[in-house]
């Protein structure tokens, strides 16, 4: 279990580095193309979720990371779980608690990469965590439950 813990936080550390470089580098509600037409650099303080839904909501936000996490924590920890499972909730810890970090030392989220062919919240390296935990949960879920 120690190897989740480990690469949870590794995933943090990663996520607030990239903020701390975007912060640093940019200012506000500037950037940089990576790849024309595909792929931006961005920098934007999110103060709500996806497309700024619920914006300024910093206590709601709060309260459903700190019930999530606590929720994911006696999930994870009350039966044993496989390697699979643990991956996918380090995914979704880490995300949960990259973003939750912003928003107790900020009070907003540092977003900053921007997909510029389709209309798409401006997103981080906690979101890519939790969306890819997410994505794999429910892959798993479906699987799990064609088993048995």
């Amino acid at each position: 279990m120690i190897g989740y813990y480990i690469g949870i936080l590794l995933l943090i550390g990663l996520d607030q580095v990239v903020k701390y470089w975007i912060v640093q580098t940019f200012p506000l509600h500037t950037g940089q193309t990576l790849i024309d037409g595909v792929v931006s650099l961005y920098h934007i303080q999110n103060k709500g979720a996806a497309w700024g839904i619920l914006s300024g909501n910093m206590l709601f936000f709060t309260i459903m990371t700190i019930v999530v996490l606590v929720g994911l924590m006696y999930w994870i920890h009350r039966q044993k779980r496989g390697r699979l499972e643990k991956m996918i909730y380090m995914f979704i810890f880490a995300g949960a608690i990259g973003n939750f970090i912003d928003r107790l030392r900020l009070g907003y989220v540092v977003d900053m990469i921007k997909v510029d062919f389709i209309d798409f919240p401006i997103f981080n390296v906690a979101d890519i965590c939790l969306t890819f935990g997410a994505v794999l949960l429910i892959l798993y879920m479906i699987l799990d439950s064609r088993k048995g």
